[in-house]
């Protein structure tokens, strides 16, 4: 864990509630795709935890969605403005354990590790497919980056009114030949997607959360191994550590 004071460079809408974040300042320090940050805003207590898409020895951008006073407030924030922030937190996932053609499945705001962890496998040379789930066509970020990275990229909303209509399910279910997967997105999905996954894998879990470095113990859950805190352990566990 890292504690920096960063610098907003950019703060834009991506989609429908949700915002691309540039945070300008030292190197973040993360070391795996699938770390969070947390940013501390006036006027409230609690620091803010947010999955980091990508970032270099200058900075790190993040990909926020509006579900409350603290994301809202986040919106407003200018150009300029100077955050306490918390990086290099939690653990990320495993590119070793890929394969050649790893499967990176990302619903909704658990879109954004999925940018650099692809980003990573393809300079590794593996073959990821990307497998993007939305509501609607007015939810959809992120997809045109995969594109342009040059990988597989498969894009499903629930009313299809944009790539292919249904459910990230649906698509696991059309895919074969993964040699492992990479998945984030809200518990509801995940649970509905290990149903149907065929491989060994690893999922990123969501849980309120504290402190953010395993000092509380609030965002504790039970897995296969006893009782384990998000922020510290995870948020990244492997298929066979989940308790559903």
């Amino acid at each position: 864990m890292k504690k920096g004071i960063y610098t907003v460079a950019e703060n834009r809408l991506i989609a429908r509630d949700v915002y691309e974040m540039r945070l300008a300042g030292e190197d973040p320090g993360f070391t795996a795709p699938g770390q969070f940050l947390n940013i501390k805003l006036e006027g409230f207590f609690l620091r803010r935890p947010i999955s980091v898409s990508d970032w270099d020895e200058t900075g790190a951008t993040v990909i926020y969605k509006v579900l409350g006073a603290g994301t809202e407030t986040m919106t407003a924030l200018p150009v300029g403005t100077e955050l306490d922030v918390l990086t290099g937190l939690g653990s990320g996932y495993d590119e070793t354990k890929s394969g050649k053609r790893p499967l990176l499945i990302g619903g909704g705001v658990g879109v954004p590790p999925m940018v650099r962890l692809c980003r990573d496998l393809l300079a590794q040379g593996k073959d990821p497919t990307v497998l993007l789930g939305f509501g609607n066509a007015g939810d959809i970020f992120c997809a045109g980056e995969f594109l342009t990275m040059g990988a597989r990229t498969l894009v499903y909303t629930a009313d299809g009114s944009a790539g292919r209509q249904g459910l990230i399910t649906d698509g696991i279910g059309e895919l074969e030949g993964y040699t492992y997967f990479y998945a984030c997105g809200p518990t509801a999905m995940l649970k509905a997607a290990d149903a149907v996954l065929r491989s060994d894998g690893q999922y990123s879990l969501e849980e309120r959360m504290g402190c953010g470095f395993g000092a509380c113990m609030g965002c504790t859950i039970q897995t296969r191994n006893g009782p384990r805190r998000v922020c510290k352990d995870g948020p990244v566990f492997s298929r066979e550590e989940v308790l559903w």
